[in-house]
């Protein structure tokens, strides 16, 4: 028994080590946006798109598995899932070398590739972490989100320093570094021992009765809002703050995209250790997100603005996690499809919203309006397209606060 302990709690850190070792495939390529645009000509509208592949991929692997669950060797998945990480990267780093033409075709066909297995880690770190016996599961799991947190930070400020000091030129290479990380957790995968999971059949069986269904369905809108709120700001940050703002990239990475990955690990890790009262912190972290977001568009000053930028970290912190927690509390036992659509819910938002940053950027930055509105605030039509663009998604987590308050009543009837 002591030793069957020992191997899950062994089990649980290779966890921690292998969503850490993914948050390249969300952090890297949000940082490679201005480089890409300058040495490729890609514009902000398909650097949106990009993310909207990246999430959209992952939607789909959550939507196989809510339906089909039953029909995968989960231990075998989880397993090579990191391995699938490595080699999207890897086909990212050989875009100059593979696709010297079509730059962005390989772009795509790599995010295709590490977007396959960043869906699957959704859909089965989670349930495995909390299949794992615990004195306190809540604990466990806002630690796993924490680490992707860490890993976020450390890979903003390795890659920002990587980029000023070696020259943007050879990014290729950084992702080469990038991708020997799930290598590593893939094998140590291989030697861990994996807890069993109640899999179900289908999103419909394990979702339950009428009850149940709707309350995954509005836990589901929860998590696509909160999505919605986190994504839009980590994939932009970069971009903002040295085309919005004015800030040199290094300084609107470090004190900016870094800041907020900074944050939203270290709000994980207050909640695990001290938490209480989800909902409650869903409630004010939505809140929070939209002052976030307005600040961040309209403060006339730069500093308050990376500032607003780097605080909605702690808002958003808890939006993802937090609604799986909630989830565990109000439908017990759901099983890995009801992870699943959770997992397919926070995937559309993440997609969905960093897509409309970049079309609203490109849009409005070509009208009239922008270019007069920003000769009389001295800003130049692109900087008036991304400020419109920040206050647009503050839409999001206001909606999430009235979605908030009519799952209270909900799940209190």
């Amino acid at each position: 028994m002591t030793m069957e302990k020992t191997d899950y709690k062994r089990t649980k850190l290779i966890c921690y080590f292998a969503n850490l070792a993914m948050s390249s495939v969300f952090s890297l390529p949000p940082m490679l946006f201005a480089t890409f645009r300058e040495m490729y000509g890609i514009s902000y509208t398909l650097l949106g798109t990009l993310v909207l592949v990246n999430f959209c991929t992952q939607l789909g692997i959550d939507l196989v598995f809510s339906f089909f669950s039953g029909y995968f060797n989960i231990h075998k998945t989880i397993r090579l899932m990191p391995l699938i990480t490595a080699a999207g990267l890897c086909i990212y780093a050989l875009v100059p070398m593979l696709f010297p033409r079509f730059a962005y075709l390989g772009l795509i066909t790599g995010t295709c590739v590490f977007s396959v297995a960043a869906g699957l880690g959704e859909v089965l770190v989670s349930p495995t972490v909390a299949a794992i016996p615990s004195d306190n599961p809540d604990k466990d799991m806002s630690m796993l989100h924490a680490l992707y947190g860490y890993g976020f930070v450390g890979v903003v400020l390795i890659s920002t320093l990587f980029l000023r000091f070696v020259g943007k030129e050879y990014w290729m290479y950084l992702t080469f570094f990038w991708a020997a990380l799930p290598v590593v957790a893939s094998l140590l995968l291989m030697g861990a021992p994996l807890p069993d999971m109640d899999m179900g059949q289908s999103g419909a069986k394990a979702a339950g009765s009428k009850y149940r269904t709707n309350g995954l369905l509005l836990c589901m809108g929860c998590i696509f809002l909160g999505a919605c709120a986190e994504n839009t700001m980590s994939n932009w940050v970069s971009v903002y703050a040295e085309i919005a703002l004015g800030i040199p990239k290094i300084w609107g990475d470090i004190l900016g995209m870094s800041l907020f990955a900074a944050l939203l690990a270290l709000t994980r890790t207050v909640y695990a250790k001290y938490g209480k009262n989800i909902f409650n912190v869903l409630i004010i972290s939505m809140s929070g997100a939209a002052v976030c977001y307005v600040g961040t568009a309209l403060s006339p000053y730069a500093a308050l603005s990376v500032i607003a930028c780097a605080a909605l970290g702690i808002c958003a912190a808890m939006l993802w996690p937090g609604t799986l927690i909630f989830m565990e509390e109000k439908i017990p036992a759901a099983g890995v499809a009801a992870y699943a659509l959770m997992a397919a819910g926070g995937d559309l938002g993440a997609s969905v919203a960093p897509q409309t940053m970049g079309i609203v950027v490109d849009s409005l930055s070509r009208t009239r309006w922008a270019e007069t509105l920003g000769g009389t605030l001295s800003l130049t039509p692109e900087q008036v397209g991304f400020k419109a663009g920040m206050l647009i998604a503050a839409v999001f987590p206001i909606l999430g606060v009235f979605l908030l308050a009519y799952m209270k009543k909900y799940f209190k009837s």
